[in-house]
């Protein structure tokens, strides 16, 4: 290239400003001023490619007097080197500028509202769990969330139901094939919550645990496989029954209003002891009798009990000194008492009708 330009080949001098001339300020700007991916990758053919000025340079570069070609061949390498830092730096630049813009051809206008038309909501039970734990916590409750992928200890074994426990068959359980058999799965209950909240935090504990449980339930008027649970510990010296009863009533009347009570009747669970279900007046029929309630003015909310001692000892907590109970309810039952709907399974069908009233 220094010959074509009428150069002696031999002359540092010349071949100095060929450099700057091949690889100087024009050629930066013909990087900076290249427009699209394609057009940067033909400069850099031109500049840096077999065929480029770069490349017969590197030809010519041998010519010289040894003295001068160490000193331009390092001039020459700074040179490439800073080019080649300009094109990439380029070309990430219109790699963006291509990623924004097909951003932009793709985008949604999720913004637009018609007048006259309602805008979109929370689902009733999102709005139900969000109005119960602020319920919860007007009563000194604290709220305390789990994973819904849990083990079986925490599930069952920390619960008092160690394996083949007939009460196992109180849950029909989604098992995951995951480490041993039956040793993952989707949590039935959020107890187990409880049982981590127990083992990282020291009593006294006031704490409420809403979530989503999976069962292998058969859906009806007031069975979901896949529900939403909101249970509560209380864990403290001195705690009583009837601290359990007062929590359980108070609760009812502040969130359904004072017309509607609750009741216990005794039952089993195999973590409390005594245990309880507790009942409040049917929403639906207000205590008269419907399908709903199965004509006895009742409808079960949920189970109670105090908390029994071989679960404090699972998780480390000391029996002789604390006491606590624990209750759990559906979310999706507690929306359907007080919006008065008759039959659950409508929370999952996506009914246009229906989410436009609740």
């Amino acid at each position: 290239m220094i010959e074509a330009a009428g150069l002696d080949s031999k002359d540092g001098l010349a071949y100095d400003q060929a450099v700057r001339e091949a690889l100087g300020e024009k050629a930066e700007q013909e990087v900076s001023s290249c427009e699209t991916l394609e057009a940067l990758r033909q400069l850099e053919g031109a500049l840096l490619g077999k065929r480029s000025r770069l490349a017969q340079l590197h030809q010519q570069l041998g010519s010289l007097d040894p003295s001068e070609r160490k000193v331009l061949g390092r001039l020459l390498n700074e040179r490439k080197a800073r080019l080649k830092s300009l094109i990439d730096t380029r070309r990430a630049e219109l790699d963006r500028a291509d990623e924004q813009a097909r951003l932009a051809a793709e985008r949604m206008d999720l913004t637009e509202v018609i007048a006259g038309r309602r805008r979109g909501t929370l689902h009733l039970v999102s709005r139900t769990q969000s109005e119960l734990e602020d319920t919860f916590v007007g009563m000194g409750f604290t709220v305390a969330e789990g994973p819904e992928v849990e083990t079986d200890w925490n599930n069952f074994e920390a619960l008092n139901i160690p394996p083949d426990h007939p009460a196992r068959g109180m849950w029909d359980t989604f098992y995951l094939d995951v480490g041993k058999p039956e040793s993952v799965l989707m949590r039935t209950h959020t107890s187990p919550v409880q049982v981590r909240l127990m083992q990282s935090h020291q009593p006294p504990i006031y704490s409420v645990m809403p979530g989503r449980c999976y069962r292998r339930d058969t859906p009806d008027a007031r069975h979901l496989s896949i529900f939403h649970q909101i249970e509560g510990l209380v864990v403290d010296t001195g705690i009583s029954f009837s601290d359990l009863a007062g929590t359980i009533e108070a609760f009812t009347t502040t969130y359904f209003g004072p017309s509607i009570h609750s009741r216990l009747r005794p039952a089993y669970f195999p973590f409390t002891e005594p245990s309880a279900e507790f009942e409040i007046t049917c929403t639906i029929c207000e205590g008269q009798g419907c399908r709903t309630c199965s004509q006895t003015g009742w409808i079960e909310l949920g189970g109670c009990g105090m908390v029994d001692p071989e679960v404090f000892a699972s998780v480390g907590i000391d029996s002789e000194i604390w006491t606590g109970f624990a209750f759990g309810f559906g979310i999706d039952r507690c929306a359907q008492m007080r919006q008065g709907i008759a039959d659950l399974r409508i929370l999952m069908e996506n009914d246009i009708r229906f989410l436009e009233q609740a």
